[in-house]
């Protein structure tokens, strides 16, 4: 039945956009949803009432209901770990067991937020975050979009294992009066122990005394950072259930709760809170996620489209699209089902964007007039986020509006190079404002649209063995130096490391 349905959805051929307007006056309210504060608009998809029907009979057939209660509930989601993914238990909406951990957890998190608010630390006025993945891309993402005006320390997230990325992370920084924040799942990632390892000599070197005086572990494993030198009582443990990608929402959001205070790390929880109950009990034709998803899955499955783009037209959100490269990709970058058969079908697009207006001068060409068909998403605030001329703020909207509208309707030309082809799809979604609640309401709901693409497509979103066979190779190499690899890995290395 699921074979048909799919055979159905890719034989049925869309009108225009232009045309579903024309034929439809209620197309704008009928596939626009309004929840969090936030207004996502899908009427420039070319989701219609037939494509809709067929997607949820699809949703029956794979059991998206299931699904749905399967994860709120903490049952088992992950099968090839056998893990349930319990990232909404940190957020309220899950098994009670769970959410009661998790309410425990917090409140320990925020015990040493505001014992180092109180002194207990010194006189703290940077914080330095150190994780890679999950355990760095979301805090770097919040405060980004949510520290510039009211953030209470200075706040620096690095990553990368460059040794430049540290240099450039701790400029400006006293060490004498720095937190440092050791974000780790396992507390065994090469890399962030690496950058560990060095922000404690940079620690001794610019005078501290003790400097794991002045370390935070953020861990499922305490046992680990507490054998690697922090002392119990700044170690924050959380569920090993929420994954890395989804784990903003556990301790490794501790700057955001130490940077910007705990009120607004609790306004996060709440906006993430308010998009589960939205997805929960939503129909699926008035779930914000679950449209989303079906469009995703219209482009990628019936019309073959390899990427989708996302850009932010609010420079506080910059960091998003990277953000959503790693959900997305991560999860769903899959060639294997949850039942360990190959997959028939194509899994996650590539994810990419970048941050309007800038984007319309060097990428919106090839949206415009290339020869890929690209899914559009534009993400724009009511509010702006300055203190400037209002004519700042109108001007950047007007630009995010007018591309979607142009990629809708296109315009003819005789002369081919000025030609738009036009009916190119996008989806707006509109904030009031960036704040702690709604940018938690909005990265829910990417998490949960993210979801109900993988249950669609039959597959497990919540485990990653793609990200580990590099790590091994590159471990083998640490080891064995040059040796056992293909000739031009073993050039490569001979020619920059010479002999490890």
């Amino acid at each position: 039945m699921t074979a048909s349905h799919w055979a159905a959805l890719e034989a049925h051929e869309a009108k225009p956009l232009a045309t579903l307007f024309g034929d439809d006056a209620d197309r704008v309210r009928a596939l626009t949803v309004e929840e969090s504060t936030i207004r996502f608009d899908f009427s420039k998809t070319h989701l219609d009432p037939t494509m809709l029907e067929t997607f949820s009979k699809l949703a029956e057939a794979a059991n998206l209901a299931a699904a749905k209660e399967a994860l709120f509930t903490g049952a088992i989601v992950n099968p090839t770990e056998g893990r349930a993914a319990e990232h909404t238990a940190e957020r309220g909406n899950g098994n009670a067991e769970s959410v009661a951990q998790a309410r425990g957890l917090q409140a320990r998190m925020r015990g040493l937020v505001e014992a180092i608010e109180a002194g207990a630390l010194g006189d703290i006025k940077h914080v330095l975050h150190i994780g890679i993945g999950g355990s760095a891309l979301g805090p770097k993402l919040l405060f980004d979009a949510l520290g510039r005006d009211d953030a209470r320390y200075d706040v620096k997230v690095v990553s990368n294992i460059d040794g430049a990325a540290l240099t450039e992370a701790v400029k400006g920084m006293d060490p004498n009066k720095t937190v440092v924040a050791v974000a780790s799942k396992t507390f065994t990632t090469t890399e962030t122990l690496l950058n560990a390892t060095s922000a404690m000599e940079w620690m001794r070197e610019g005078g501290v005394a003790d400097p794991y005086a002045q370390f935070v572990a953020l861990t499922a494993y305490p046992d680990k950072a507490i054998e690697w030198g922090i002392d119990e009582s700044r170690v924050l443990p959380f569920n090993e259930a929420v994954g890395g990608r989804y784990s903003l929402w556990c301790s490794i959001g501790f700057p955001i709760a130490l940077g910007l205070g705990w009120a607004a790390y609790e306004e996060l929880l709440e906006g993430g809170a308010a998009m589960d109950r939205h997805f929960r009990n939503s129909d699926p034709l008035e779930s914000a996620p679950t449209l989303a998803a079906f469009a995703d899955l219209y482009y990628a499955q019936a019309k073959g489209c390899q990427t989708r783009a996302v850009f932010a037209y609010d420079e506080r959100l910059r960091l998003l699209p990277d953000y959503l490269q790693q959900l997305e990709m991560e999860s769903n970058g899959k060639s294997v089902t949850a039942d360990g058969a190959p997959l028939s079908r194509n899994s996650a697009p590539v994810t990419w964007g970048g941050v309007g207006t800038d984007a319309q001068h060097a990428v919106f060409q090839l949206l415009h007039q290339g020869t890929h068909l690209i899914p559009v998403e534009f993400i724009a605030s009511k509010t702006p986020g300055h203190d400037f001329d209002v004519a700042h703020h109108e001007t950047l909207l007007v630009n995010c509006f007018a591309q979607g509208a142009a990629l809708m309707a296109g315009k003819k030309s005789d002369d081919l190079a000025r030609n738009y082809a036009g009916n190119r799809p996008s989806t707006t979604i509109l904030l009031d404002d960036v704040t702690p609640s709604t940018l938690g309401a909005l990265i829910a709901f990417y998490e949960h649209r993210t979801f109900v693409n993988a249950v669609m497509l039959g597959i497990n979103p919540f485990d990653q063995f793609g990200v580990e066979l590099g790590k091994q190779i590159a471990k083998s190499i640490g080891e064995n130096g040059a040796s056992g690899f293909d000739p031009s890995t073993t050039a490569l290395i001979e020619a920059a490391l010479g002999d490890l």
